[in-house]
């Protein structure tokens, strides 16, 4: 696929002497850092100190009506994620050849086959979602593809609204005020935030308490505080408690009516920004925190149900011919959805899966392969694919990943500020590509939906030359989307 162009919002360079374009980052810097935007170490980690967290100068160019399209459809993704969620035998037979060669994946499945069978305690379920997508342009003009869809420690509810105010801070220093409307309006925080208190007062009890389970160290602490702090904002006599899977086994009680006790406070709500990797689970000890979690009477955010329905292998099975009417009823929303599916492709071991290994030792350059992971950092691409399948060509392991047809966003310039990089450095322009996150809450009493919504927006962008975009995985750097009509508009 050819590569497309965009120009940026603003002509680059734009017109700064050195001295003045070295202030206008230090400055920018400042302003981030001073304004929630800091990250921790990883290398380095301290509780005390933060660096600024990584972003673009400049908003990236986006089209406006395939922004409004995602936005658009993010209730019916977060409806068709609770009905996949809800679907025993489809997970069951997304799943069956995964998790015979996927360990991680074979546990979580086996702890939600536990609960079932134990029955489920709370019928309530919580969703807060993230699809993300890029803009793809091709011979039908411009189109969004999804890369994947969240539903577990979705990120960047606050760091998403920072990115759009740290542009409409250089857009200002700049003096292009009449810039300032093309930068949507993003309220993520405060509608995630919103969910989880709904929540809380369904569980009806004042005196309970909300729990975010979270990482041993928290590198991206700002946009997990800035959610503790929104939620005291939106209701101050709310309680919110962070504990470790392991903090949660050895101080977390199940009482003979199943309540999660901790600290003495039932739990209504438990919100996990951790347990999406292997990593988070140092031993058993962690396991019996999670089954323990998933037995009780809290509202989880997410159950073990919509963390196993956004593994790639269901998003896989998905974009089967035939698949969506198993979900959805309305023949234009099920074409709706499948317009933003790429090409997803089994890897098992039959016919379809040797066409598409085929495919990808043929062309690895069209595609991108996946494991059944979160967080970034896990796709292969290029020669990684050619040589992860010729060492799982005959095995079960192939079964483990997926294959995705490689996205092609246009590309445009804009400069990468990184605190670790020198100011020099920065005056010099890269070309970058972005993706699109879109945050969805959905909240159910069975098949009952109380709370169906969009909610915001981040944007995550990085150097064309690499593969990987994960903010917390050191790749890709916070951006915004700068909305446009048509070219006139640049």
């Amino acid at each position: 696929m050819m590569m497309n162009r965009l120009n940026p919002c603003i002509s680059i360079p734009f017109g700064l002497s050195t001295d003045e374009f070295q202030d206008l980052i230090k400055k920018t810097k400042d302003w981030t850092l001073m304004h929630g935007g800091g990250i921790r170490s990883k290398n380095n980690f301290s509780s005390d100190s933060l660096t600024v967290v990584p972003f673009t100068l400049l908003p990236s160019v986006f089209p406006k009506n395939e922004f409004l399209k995602a936005v658009k459809i993010q209730p019916l993704l977060n409806e068709l994620m609770h009905k996949v969620s809800r679907d025993h035998e489809f997970l069951k037979s997304c799943l069956k050849k995964t998790i015979e060669v996927d360990e991680f994946t074979r546990k979580l499945f086996t702890l939600y086959e536990t609960v079932r069978e134990e029955g489920i305690t709370q019928r309530m379920s919580l969703g807060l979602l993230r699809s993300d997508i890029m803009h793809q342009m091709d011979e039908n003009g411009n189109n969004i593809k999804q890369v994947e869809l969240n539903t577990i420690a979705c990120g960047f509810g606050w760091l998403g609204i920072l990115s759009g105010n740290i542009h409409r801070f250089v857009l200002q220093q700049l003096g292009f005020l009449d810039k300032l409307k093309m930068l949507p309006e993003n309220n993520a925080l405060q509608g995630l935030c919103l969910a989880i208190i709904k929540a809380w007062e369904l569980f009806n009890d004042k005196n309970s308490i909300v729990l975010i389970v979270v990482e041993d160290q928290s590198v991206n602490i700002c946009d997990q505080r800035f959610h503790e702090f929104e939620l005291a904002l939106q209701k101050p006599e709310l309680c919110v408690i962070r504990k470790t899977l392991t903090q949660v086994a050895n101080e977390a009680k199940l009482t003979h009516s199943k309540d999660l006790v901790i600290q003495s406070k039932r739990v209504a709500v438990v919100y996990y920004r951790s347990g999406y990797s292997p990593e988070h689970y140092h031993g058993e000890i962690e396991w019996l925190a999670r089954l323990l979690i998933e037995r009780s009477t809290a509202i989880k955010c997410p159950d073990i149900q919509y963390h196993l329905a956004g593994t790639k292998k269901v998003q896989q099975e998905l974009a089967k011919t035939g698949v969506l009417e198993r979900f959805i009823n309305d023949p234009n929303e099920v074409v709706e959805i499948r317009h933003i599916f790429t090409g997803l492709f089994s890897l098992d071991l039959d016919q379809n899966g040797d066409n598409a290994v085929k495919m990808a030792l043929d062309n690895p350059e069209n595609f991108v392969l996946k494991p059944q992971r979160e967080g970034g950092g896990n796709n292969l691409y290029n020669d990684e694919i050619k040589e992860k399948l010729m060492s799982c060509i005959n095995s079960k392991e192939r079964s483990a990943w997926i294959l995705m047809e490689k996205i092609c966003p246009p590309v445009q310039q804009n400069y990468l500020i990184r605190h670790e990089v020198e100011s020099k450095t920065n005056l010099t322009p890269c070309d970058v590509v972005s993706e699109l996150g879109i945050f969805g809450i959905i909240l159910c009493d069975g098949d009952n939906i109380l709370l169906n919504e969009q909610v915001g927006h981040m944007m995550r962008t990085k150097s064309k030359s690499c593969n990987e975009g994960g903010v917390n995985a050191g790749y890709g750097v916070l951006d915004s989307p700068f909305l446009y009509d048509d070219s006139s508009d640049l």
